[in-house]
Order: C-alpha cells, then structure tokens, then sequence
C-alpha cells in the first residue's frame, strides 16, 4: 500500500538513482545480516502468539531498513482489514482509516491481491499503470502517505484471504535499493512461510472479524453500482470500465491496449461519461466516486 509530506512520488521511469549506502548504515547491516538466525529463531519461537508481530517487524529491520510496517488482509469485496502497523496515531489515520474509507479500491495493490497473483514480493511501480503518478488517487490520497516506495510481499491464508506486508520507505529515506530487494527477496519464503503458520485459516479471525463471501468484485462494478445509484443518466458498461480505468491512473493509450479499442474511441466514452455525472475533470470524478461510494457501500454485492 500500498500512506507524512506532500512530496511527488517519482514515476518508475523517472526514479533516482540510489546515493550509496553511508558507511555507518553498512557495517550495521553487516553485523545485522551476522546474527540474522537469531532473529530468525525469536520469530519463530512467537508463531502463534500475541508478541508475533513485535518479533516479525525486529527480524525485518535486521535485513533492511524501513520507515513502516503495515499488513493488511484482502478478500472478496470486503473492505481491507490491518492485522498490525507501527504507525502512529496521525499517521494511521491516513495509511489506515482513510484508505479503508474507499482509496483502497484504486490501490494497485488491492487490486493485485484480488486478481489471484503468484506469492512473493512486488514493488508498487510493478502494478502502477501508466498515469498512476498523474492520476487524481495519488494527486489527492497517495501523496499524502509522504512515501518514497512500498513493497509487499503477498501471500495467501486457508481461507482465501491475501495478506501484503508492506514495507516502506519515507521521501527522506529515499527507496529501496535493487541489492535492497535482493536481500528480500531471499528471505521472501521464510518470511511467508512463518506467517502462514501464523495464522493459518483467517489472519481476520484473531481480530474476531466475521468471515463472508469472497467472491471477487470488480472495479467497473463497483462503478456501475455507484453511477447507476446518482440518477437516470447511467453509464453503459463500456463507460463503466473505461471510467473505473481512469480512475485507477490508466491513460487513454493503456485504456484502448486493455480494452482493444482505438484511443479516439476512449476519449469519446469517457467525454461521454463525465456529460451524465455532470462533471469535467477527473478531480471532480474522484470526488464523485468516494462520495457515493461511502454512502451506497453497503449496497455494492457481486454480479
């Protein structure tokens, strides 16, 4: 999640490149990686029990270092659950609270861990469409998580929940290195294997959460359950998909690739689109979508 400054987020083709590590930073995580096993042995020595997370995020910072941890469970079309984060009260009002007031379904993450996608670790720029960094979700949500990036290693539970354990890094951190990644990606097994021990059916479960239906529900239905909800005017199921996709980050260009269509032809649905909700910018669209979304989410079920 994957949310404190008001810094732009560097696209992916734009991305700095890494300042070398300092060497302070270096021989401490020499020493680190040195007693690596102990670490490891103190997590699993807590599978099961209620200092788990505490002893997950010590063995974590030993690898590599991040500003945040956070763990959220994804299943169906139930709203995002955080099983734990090290946030602090303000900051988890924004990574937390108000990405589970509607943001989540424009999250690339969410989205990921809902299409069913192979285990193991992600950077967000892997799932980010084209125009994400110009898009209205990070212009008027993202930016204000003041992250340089996030990583997420994905796993599946029993009971058919994801779990994303997000690592990130703040804009004064600056992102995390490829031999960053690298080191992650070598601990990526142990890491989901330990946690799916953790919790073995529902990681929702130890928070007494009622499991539901986990049939997936897809953006343009959310979409269209909304519009359809704001008067006669709805928009057709081809408006639907193209306006969920330009809310997600997606350009005209990718619009027409994933759709098969020209590029005229999605500038055309989506002019029509914003004719019926009344609105001419995707700012206005944004606002428009979290607005109803909040007040028919109780409404929104599966097709």
């Amino acid at each position: 999640m994957m949310p404190l400054g008001t810094k732009n987020l560097t696209a992916p083709s734009q991305a700095p490149s890494q300042p070398p590590a300092q060497p302070g930073r270096r021989r401490a995580a020499a020493l680190a990686e040195k007693h690596w096993h102990r670490y490891l042995a103190a997590l699993i020595e807590m599978i099961g029990q209620p200092n788990f997370t505490g002893a997950l995020v010590n063995a974590m910072s030993h690898v590599v270092f991040f500003d945040h941890m956070v763990i959220f469970s994804y299943q169906g079309d139930q709203r995002p659950y955080c099983l734990y984060d090290t946030f602090t009260p303000e900051q988890r009002w924004i990574f937390v609270s108000l990405y589970e007031d509607g943001p989540y379904l424009l999250d690339p993450f969410f989205q990921a861990g809902r299409s069913g996608i192979k285990p193991g670790l992600y950077r967000m720029r892997q799932f980010a469409p084209d125009r994400f960094y110009q898009s209205e979700y990070y212009r008027s949500y993202y930016i204000k998580t003041g992250l340089a990036e996030e990583v997420g290693f994905f796993f599946p539970l029993k009971s058919g929940e994801t779990v994303v354990l997000s690592l990130m890094r703040a804009e004064a951190s600056s992102a995390f290195s490829d031999h960053d990644i690298s080191r992650l990606q070598i601990i990526e097994p142990v890491i989901r294997a330990i946690c799916q021990q953790h919790w073995p059916d529902s990681g929702r479960d130890q928070l007494g959460l009622k499991a539901s239906d986990s049939t997936p529900l897809d953006l343009d239905q959310v979409v269209t359950s909304i519009f359809q909800s704001l008067g006669p005017a709805s928009l057709t199921h081809r408006e639907c998909e193209i306006t969920s996709l330009v809310l997600q980050g997606h350009s005209s260009e990718s619009i027409g690739q994933l759709l098969h269509i020209s590029r005229g032809t999605v500038k055309i649905h989506r002019k029509n689109a914003y004719r019926k909700l009344g609105i001419t910018s995707q700012s206005q669209l944004f606002s428009l979508f979290l607005t109803a979304f909040r007040n028919n989410e109780k409404d929104l079920k599966p097709a």
